[in-house]
């Protein structure tokens, strides 16, 4: 999302909002997964309360530090918004360094927090179900982080808000966990998957969950950029 929304920030406050904002979101969603997995629930119980334990965070963080930073707490989101032209060339590299600090000291506190009871789900990593393939995953979820993404970015485009902008993308985040999470975990974020991958140890395809959320952050900048154009000339 556009830094132009908010009253021009320093670049310390704008890389201070993306780091604690990724911390809040690498730490609270895979803390959902880690204690509601051992609550004894069902599997569509669980699901949903992961769904909305991300969602909720996310709409949270943007109402909060969206006229800080955009609150992109996502490479893949801001790789997109840079590919749309709506992120100032600066600010690119201290987003994504932001983020991935974020997310590396939310993975420590998940280790510090849960080092036995979050041994069974790697701290709440993504990970493909048995019946997924790797291919299988990144197409997953490349398609998840392309409507992610977009949904960022009409958002940013066309609601005059942060508390629309939050809820459509929290909305948004929780439909597609909803559907895709079964399957690969459903990041669409290379901050969610590093912090309690790093501090876990689990590795295993963990490619897919930087690789694929790029890709469709790129795809989705590129068609909503060439969509503006369009609109523009209209």
């Amino acid at each position: 999302m556009s830094t132009s929304q908010s009253l021009q920030p320093t670049l310390g406050k704008i890389c201070l909002s993306e780091a604690f904002g990724t911390f809040l979101l690498v730490f609270l969603g895979p803390a959902s997964v880690v204690l509601s997995s051992s609550a004894g629930l069902t599997p569509f119980e669980t699901q949903e309360i992961i769904a909305a334990v991300f969602g909720c965070t996310v709409s949270g963080v943007i109402i909060l530090l969206g006229s800080v930073s955009g609150a992109h707490i996502n490479p893949a989101v801001t790789v997109a918004s840079a590919a749309a032209g709506q992120l100032e060339r600066y600010c690119f590299i201290p987003y994504i360094l932001s983020q991935a600090a974020g997310a590396i000291i939310a993975g420590l506190v998940l280790r510090l927090a849960f080092e036995q009871a979050g041994s069974i789900t790697s701290l709440g990593s993504t990970k493909l179900a048995a019946s997924i393939s790797p291919l299988e995953g990144m197409v997953l979820e490349t398609l998840g982080t392309f409507v992610l993404a977009m949904s960022a970015l009409t958002a940013d485009h066309f609601l005059r808000t942060y508390q629309e902008q939050g809820i459509l993308i929290g909305v948004t985040l929780f439909v597609l966990i909803t559907l895709i999470g079964p399957l690969t975990g459903a990041s669409f974020n290379p901050a969610r998957s590093l912090g309690p991958s790093l501090f876990s140890g689990y590795v295993a395809n963990q490619v897919i969950y930087y690789v694929g959320p790029i890709i469709g952050g790129v795809f989705a900048g590129l068609t909503f950029g060439r969509i503006a154009k369009l609109g523009k000339r209209g």
